[in-house]
């Protein structure tokens, strides 16, 4: 390693505090800073491009399949709030209010949105009339506010950034589908893109969303073995239709109410990046999503200049064939460039110098294996989107061989006990019998909770990891962020 790597060499090794590294990489990548706002973050350029990336594809995924982008108000009236009881409840503790406007007493407080059920549902009570009207296929960008206890950049914020899809449609079967079909799209998103391995389930009836008939999440490993939940998506059923008052008239001239999803994803996905890929060298990014696919590095400039002039037209194959590219041709160390570009995540660093101008060649270093090869420099621009590939699946596999090692399956309580004992976080596969006070005492006694009962059940046993008793499903625990 380089010895001025000094940017390198601020960040907390992960094996010696996860938590500070994780905090040292947000920072020290330039992804965030601290606010006057306790619990409110500055996301940075890199950061918000991250996030841009992210809203680019998500956004023509969303709107493939025939959804539209609206806004609604960041205030909902106290009332409006009030209309259905189980998500009022559900998001009290969380919930902003605003009691003054100016200098004048409010006559009603207004929420500061932490979700838009209740703004989409009094919207779709206005426009859905007939059954022509269905379905409505509404998603929207946009920041919510939860007043969070205790806060991490990305992970958990007062303030974040969010997608929120929410849908309207004839028939139950109709919006199971969506609901379906949208954790789908997030589980391939981060499969495809980000390199993340997920786990598709429902969440047990305890976990549900606030007003939800149904909830199902993808769960995700992070590189200390935590899980992350990537994505949500709800089926209502027809109960916010009915607290709404939203009817409309069926194709057999009678009134009925519409079936409701809801489904989104937040920044908190960027936490899942780092925590997933990431090195004690910082970032390392999935080349769909990074801000800076690949770096040019022109080598040794002073010996012989042409170096930067190849560098220079290889720039500009790539920048028109819509690689993100940036090129180096600053005076500062190449040790110095390496360490900021493996700190910032750039998949691919190309280097070029004298003597691999004399050579007709180039080296390339993928960022998440650090591994270099030699391309030739007349075929290195048509090579780029297979190497980009490769570091993709790269990422991809490690982070499912770590899922794979740290995944363990228990038939009770003493089994799930002594794994936590012996190798710390992981995710746990245990038969449950449906009861609540079973998977409370799970949690209270092994210290992992529920995070969903996966799609692709398994046979662990026959009994309730907890109770004996004849077990329902195969359910997912683990320590969460």
């Amino acid at each position: 390693m380089a010895k001025d790597k000094k940017l390198v060499e601020q960040i907390t090794s992960m094996d010696v505090d996860f938590a500070q590294w994780y905090t040292d990489i947000c920072k020290k990548a330039d992804l965030i800073d601290y606010s006057s706002v306790k619990g409110c973050m500055v996301i940075r350029p890199y950061g918000y491009a991250i996030w841009e990336n992210i809203q680019k594809i998500l956004d023509g995924r969303f709107k493939a399949l025939g959804h539209e982008n609206v806004y609604m108000p960041m205030f909902i009236p106290e009332s409006l709030l009030n209309k259905e009881k189980d998500h009022v409840i559900g998001f009290a503790p969380e919930v902003a209010w605003v009691t003054m406007g100016g200098n004048e007493p409010l006559t009603e407080r207004l929420c500061v949105r932490p979700t838009s059920e209740t703004l989409f549902c009094e919207h779709y009570a206005n426009i859905i009339k007939s059954y022509r009207d269905l379905p409505k296929l509404y998603n929207q960008w946009c920041s919510v506010v939860r007043w969070e206890k205790t806060t991490r950049p990305f992970l958990r914020s007062r303030e974040f950034l969010w997608q929120e899809g929410h849908t309207m449609h004839e028939t139950a079967e109709e919006a199971r589908e969506e609901t379906v079909r949208m954790l789908n799209v997030y589980a391939d998103f981060h499969e495809h893109d980000l390199a993340i391995p997920v786990v598709k389930g429902a969440k047990t009836p305890s976990d549900k969303f606030a007003g939800a008939e149904d909830t199902y999440a993808i769960e995700a490993m992070m590189h200390d073995g935590k899980a992350l939940q990537a994505g949500t998506s709800h089926y209502f059923g027809d109960g916010f239709a009915r607290a709404f008052d939203i009817k409309y008239t069926t194709r057999d001239n009678t009134l009925a109410y519409p079936f409701q999803t809801s489904w989104g994803c937040t920044t908190r996905m960027i936490g899942g990046i780092i925590m997933t890929h990431g090195d004690d060298n910082g970032l390392v990014l999935p080349p769909a999503v990074a801000p800076i696919q690949v770096v040019l590095l022109p080598i040794a400039a002073h010996k012989n200049p042409q170096v930067v002039d190849v560098a220079k037209e290889l720039y500009a194959k790539l920048q028109k064939s819509g690689i993100r590219v940036k090129l180096d041709d600053s005076d500062q160390s190449p040790g110095w460039k390496y360490a900021e570009y493996e700190m910032k995540g750039v998949p691919l660093r190309v280097e070029i110098g004298p003597r691999d101008l004399e050579a007709g060649v180039c080296t390339v270093v993928a960022r998440h294996n650090l591994e270099k090869e030699t391309v030739a420099l007349d075929q290195i621009a048509d090579e780029i989107p297979a190497l980009l590939e490769k570091v993709r699946a790269g990422m991809y596999e490690k982070a499912l061989a770590n899922r794979e090692r740290r995944t363990y399956a228990c038939r009770d309580m003493e089994e799930i006990k002594k794994v936590r004992a012996e190798h710390g976080d992981g995710f746990i596969e245990a038969m449950w019998c449906g009861d609540e006070a079973c998977e409370d005492k799970i949690k209270e006694e092994t210290g992992v909770g529920s995070r969903c009962i996966p799609f692709e059940q398994k046979q662990i046993g026959d009994v309730c990891a907890c109770c004996g008793k004849p077990a329902k499903h195969m359910v997912l625990w683990a320590v969460a962020y």
